[in-house]
């Protein structure tokens, strides 16, 4: 793998090594001179947000709490409204988007909510900022940065993550309309092969967008997603995951990314969507718990994960059975579908079923809150919470 020749054989190299975030220029050992009266290069570098950053991942990463993602792009917005028979506007969106973030007490489970642009921008429909109203609630507001997966040359039929263009102006925007962690989002693809191109451009783009975010006073969640497509082995999920995290903590290291102002959103290692052979709860936290002290550094404050199209329940259950026993890290969720998936089919559109709406949202943010503590039971679930929302070939 391309990290590991690096590591072995090429010192620590200056962000000015790295040619417009695709190639490195190695410089021979012969020429590396080591001059003990000048300070070190090797320092890992911290931008002026540093306290803030380290303050916000924690807040962020607290007992019992986890993240609402709720920052689907206006077309992947459109499909959920879609689902429930409501036009894809502005206005739709918004009132969607209110229902959520008014819940009351909402942020007794939740610590941060990763926003659409839009919706850092947006108003409730009573004419309050998004942003304002997350606060009141004691919810850390946050932003999406990626543009989204376009095709890679030269891959496997694979992708990769655009948005690094004007990302250092975007992010300081952000941060003055009140964002103070960011999302970052690429694929692996392990049907796909996955090629050790697109691995490198995923931990790459990654590296890249962490250390801007930071610089910009953002905490950066950084997020490969291993899909849950293909009929793999939990076994192969491992491996893949394995080789992805090496590559992704490598370049972080390479662009002095402060590792305590980071937050981790990874997939769950399980078998693929189609595989015959399923996982239980305790086989997921196994293999995940597992995969963490091989790759995660313990400086690392928080693991979000992702549910990747598992249902409501069984994403709960597996964060429960990771936290039977104590973790060097904040073991938590962040989780889009697996939160509001009830809640917006029981919304419905209809204003007279905002509170109930909010009630099912509660319910769910409850749940993973007693998973975080390792308390959950899954007793009295309903059938909707139980059902899979894997889509094969899912395009957000």
């Amino acid at each position: 793998m391309a990290s590991a020749s690096l590591l072995k054989s090429s010192p620590v190299l200056d962000k000015a090594e790295f040619v417009k975030g695709q190639s490195l220029r190695q410089p021979s050992v012969s020429v590396v001179r080591c001059h003990p009266n000048v300070p070190s290069s090797l320092t890992i570098r911290a931008s002026s947000y540093a306290d803030e950053l380290v303050k916000t991942a924690k807040t962020v990463a607290s007992p019992g709490r986890g993240i609402l993602a709720m920052d689907e792009s206006n077309a992947t917005c459109g499909k959920r409204l879609a689902s429930i028979g409501l036009e894809n506007t502005e206005a739709n969106r918004q009132a969607y988007r209110t229902l959520l973030v008014t819940a009351p007490g909402l942020g007794q489970y939740i610590s941060g909510a990763i926003l659409f642009e839009e919706t850092l921008y947006q108003s409730t429909t009573d004419g309050k900022k998004m942003v304002d109203v997350l606060v009141e609630q004691n919810i850390v507001p946050g932003i999406k940065v990626d543009k989204g997966l376009v095709p890679l040359a030269g891959s496997n039929d694979e992708s990769w993550c655009q948005g690094l263009d004007g990302l250092a102006s975007r992010t300081a925007a952000y941060y003055q309309q009140g964002a103070r962690f960011a999302k970052w989002r690429t694929v692996v693809s392990i049907p796909n092969g996955p090629s050790a191109l697109a691995v490198k451009e995923a931990a790459w783009g990654l590296a890249r967008y962490a250390a801007i975010a930071q610089d910009s006073g953002l905490v950066p969640i950084v997020e490969p997603e291993i899909l849950l497509d293909g009929e793999h082995g939990i076994d192969r999920t491992f491996e893949v995951a394995q080789k992805v995290w090496a590559e992704v903590f490598f370049y972080l290291a390479e662009n002095n990314v402060l590792f305590e102002g980071i937050l981790l959103k990874p997939s769950m290692v399980t078998p693929g969507a189609e595989c015959k052979d399923k996982a239980t709860p305790e086989q997921v936290a196994d293999y995940t718990l597992k995969l963490l002290h091989r790759r995660i550094p313990p400086a690392v404050p928080g693991i979000m994960f992702l549910s990747g199209g598992q249902s409501e329940v069984e994403a709960t259950l597996n964060l429960n059975a990771m936290n039977q026993a104590p973790n060097p890290w904040h073991v938590s969720f962040s989780y889009a579908r697996a939160l509001q998936n009830t809640c917006l089919k029981t919304w419905g559109g209809r204003p007279e079923n905002i509170k109930a709406a909010q009630d099912v949202l509660l319910v769910r943010a409850k749940a993973n809150s007693l998973a975080q503590l390792g308390k959950y039971t899954g007793e009295g679930e309903s059938d909707e919470a139980k059902k899979g929302m894997f889509v094969k070939g899912y395009v957000y």
